[in-house]
Order: structure tokens, then C-alpha cells, then sequence
């Protein structure tokens, strides 16, 4: 039976499970693949209290269901959720794969802070990845911000507190002692590489980086070949 992974996706405007679509592709001949839509995102019921709480707890209670250990691939806050999971689960979780991640303390980038409030999807698409933004791109993206109708709810002013919320103590980073690959983009705005791969890779155990010249936010769709094999590559190497 294939190894189950399960997604997590991050905290845009319009993001989905379905954002995992070409790493999910890559990776079903070889893995049982979740990806499920986190709390306010999509259709699902807005989350309440701790956001890290709550998405933690969703993710578990997949995890929980599945007959094998999981591996756990996180973007951004779905990151953050992924640590968390692997600090509240430590016997299901195998290997984690954070991508420009959140998780550690850090002041709110302002990129962070414009993502989270309700902007156009133009602003959202140019905020995520370096460049002109494609006409297409920016049509999927305001279609999938009118698909959810609880997005405003979910970060509120002042956003310093939901930045502490979904980051981990320095002794919880600590006691994740699985493998990690920590993936991100030299040039992302929203969680700066200072703030999040740089700063994990000196507080998790037996964590690796793979750093993306030139790159945004969404290294999974601006390096979509070399990332989708650099994530199957580490989720098949036994530690």
C-alpha cells in the first residue's frame, strides 16, 4: 500500500488544497496523497480561537485515521501546521517538507500583513511570485477569492497576533527530530528567507534547505519541475 502524505496548503486569499495540483500529479504513482481544504478556506467553516490549534487538530484528526506513519508537506502557514503536527504527533509523522515556511517567531513582514488583508487578486498574484503577473493567473485567482466567503474572518488586525499564534516555541522546534527539507525562494516578500528557512534551519534538529535563486513565495508553481523532484526525492530517501 502506498505511503500516505498529506498537504497543507498556505494562508492566501483563494488557496486551496487544490494548489497542491502538480506536486500532487508528481506524486500519486508513488503515495497516498491528502490534501484537504483547512478551516475558512474553500467551503469549509471558519476556524475559532487558535488558528495554529485548530488547523493543527483538523490535520490530526486525518493523520489519526491513517493506518501508516505520514509524511506532511506544508506552504507558508500550511508549513507552520506541518511542524506543529510533527511536534503533536511525533510517532505518525515521518518526514516534514516546509515551503516557505512560517513556524518560527518573527515581527510580521509586510508582505505577510498585505497578503492577509482583502485585496485585488492582481495585488495577491504580483505580491506571491516576482514579475509581471499573467492575465490568467490573476482570473483563476479572483474566481477562487469569491469561492470563499469566510477569507475576511480569518485575519483581523492587529496580524502581529496571528504571526505568534503559528509560530512554535524555540523547545517545541527543538524536539522535532525527524528530517526536514526546508524549501524556499531567495526573493519571497510574504515570509522573508531571513525569518523562515534560514531561521528553522538553525532550530530544527536534522533539518536541510534548498534555497531558489530569484524566486518568490510560490517556489511549488515558479520552480514547478525541480521542486516536484526535490520533494519526491527526500519523501523516498529512508533517513
Amino acid at each position: 500500500m502506498p505511503s500516505p502524505v498529506l498537504l497543507l496548503h498556505g494562508s492566501g486569499p483563494g488557496t486551496t488544497g487544490a494548489a497542491w495540483a502538480p506536486l500532487r500529479a508528481a506524486l500519486e504513482p508513488r503515495f497516498e496523497v491528502i490534501a484537504p481544504d483547512l478551516l475558512g478556506f474553500g467551503a469549509s467553516p471558519p476556524p475559532s480561537g487558535s488558528l495554529r490549534e485548530a488547523w493543527t487538530a483538523q490535520a490530526a484528526a486525518l493523520v489519526d485515521e491513517l493506518d501508516a506513519p505520514c509524511a506532511v508537506v506544508g506552504n507558508s502557514a500550511g508549513g507552520a501546521i506541518a511542524l506543529s503536527l510533527a511536534h503533536a504527533r511525533p510517532g505518525k509523522i515521518t518526514r516534514v517538507v516546509a515551503v516557505g515556511s512560517m513556524g518560527h517567531p518573527m515581527t510580521l513582514p509586510e508582505g505577510l500583513d498585505a497578503l492577509w488583508t482583502p485585496a485585488d487578486p492582481q495585488t495577491i498574484v504580483e505580491l506571491i511570485s516576482p514579475g509581471p503577473a499573467a492575465p490568467e493567473a490573476v482570473e483563476a485567482r479572483r474566481a477562487a477569492m469569491e469561492a470563499q466567503p469566510h477569507y475576511p474572518e480569518l485575519f483581523p488586525p492587529p496580524r502581529q497576533r496571528w504571526v505568534d499564534d503559528l509560530s512554535l516555541s524555540p523547545e517545541e522546534l527543538a524536539a522535532i527530530d525527524i528530517p526536514v527539507l526546508l524549501i524556499h525562494g531567495s526573493a519571497d516578500r510574504i515570509v522573508p528567507l531571513r525569518d523562515g528557512a534560514l531561521a528553522l534551519l538553525d532550530a530544527l534538529p536534522d533539518a536541510r534547505a534548498h534555497i531558489f535563486g530569484g524566486a518568490g513565495h510560490g517556489t511549488p508553481l515558479e520552480r514547478t519541475a525541480e521542486f516536484n523532484r526535490l520533494v519526491t526525492s527526500f519523501l523516498e530517501t529512508d533517513r
